[in-house]
């Protein structure tokens, strides 16, 4: 266990590394000039050039890098262009509302989704099975932005039940949240169906069942246990996903969350926090991963880590 950590641990630095690279690089191929975002029209020469040099700006690409990752290494994100707020304060800020609306998310789409797949799995080929996966397909297929104004239109508008937009507790993630575990809930069935019907066919349910166990012990204790591996491993990357800031529904419900900061910096080419943005949320997304492999062995204790 300990190895097998200590080289995912391994692994999860050089991935890091590499995300580096890329984030400098296609932050730096963005299109547009901040210097002259920050300065406005008709900068003189001399100004574009201090703001440069004020910023770094003026080194070789190269240096910019270095220092950079060496700033990273000392825990430092940067400062934003625009704000003047370092991007940690930034994150700090923007983040609790993001991990809340995931976290309600996953939760929902898992309670769903392993629901109606188990049931689905268990009544294959009956109308029963056909509805579940008629509408797991509709929740995967239906854009999220449509989900999130049929909802506003019904629960905000014609039921003024919770907020239309903006953040004021627990209430107004409730929509959301609905609209993003929609989708997730979709995968997450289709996911827990075909991992069922898979362990349906093996000897050991049918074992069971010769047993006298009952049904639903048989399907809980003998089938979702070990269905479950691919599902979590779902879970985890659409948390991980999430976490990434839900751009669009962020948007539709006017929420600021990391989303709607992601695009504030991009249009306003804050390279910082855009550069320690990326690098926040593609640690998230590895540390996720990282801690659903551990997982495993609570669900399946066979998997050893050597």
């Amino acid at each position: 266990m300990h190895r097998y950590l200590l080289r995912r641990l391994l692994s999860l630095l050089g991935t890091l590394l590499g995300v580096t690279i890329l984030i400098f690089l296609l932050v730096h191929l963005i299109p547009g000039d901040p210097v002259q975002y920050l300065l406005g029209d008709y900068p003189t020469e001399e100004q574009i050039a201090a703001l440069n040099a004020q910023l770094g700006l003026d080194k070789p690409w190269i240096v910019q890098y270095f220092s950079f990752l060496g700033r990273l290494l000392q825990g430092d994100l940067g400062t934003s262009y625009i704000t003047g707020y370092t991007v940690w304060q930034e994150i700090a800020e923007r983040f609790p509302i993001t991990f809340q609306l995931a976290l309600y998310s996953v939760v929902l789409a898992t309670i769903i989704g392993v629901l109606i797949g188990v049931i689905s799995a268990v009544k294959q080929n009956t109308w029963i099975d056909r509805v579940v996966v008629f509408f797991s397909l509709i929740g995967i297929s239906a854009p999220g932005f449509w989900i999130a104004l049929f909802l506003i239109w019904i629960f905000a508008y014609r039921l003024p039940i919770f907020p239309i937009s903006g953040y004021d507790g627990f209430f107004s993630l409730v929509l959301p949240s609905i609209t993003l575990a929609l989708g997730e809930a979709g995968m997450i069935a289709r996911m827990t169906r075909s991992s069922m019907l898979d362990v349906i066919k093996q000897d050991y349910m049918r074992t069971a069942q010769a047993k006298g166990a009952s049904q639903q012990w048989i399907i809980i204790r003998h089938g979702l246990q070990n269905a479950i591996i691919p599902v979590v491993t779902l879970i985890g990357l659409e948390f991980g996903a999430l976490l990434a800031g839900a751009v669009v529904t962020e948007t539709v419900f006017s929420l600021q969350g990391l989303g709607s900061l992601a695009i504030e910096a991009i249009g306003k080419r804050d390279l910082p926090t855009i550069q320690g943005l990326v690098f926040f949320i593609a640690f998230l997304f590895a540390l996720t991963n990282l801690i659903v492999d551990l997982l495993y062995s609570l669900f399946d204790p066979r998997i050893k880590y050597e």
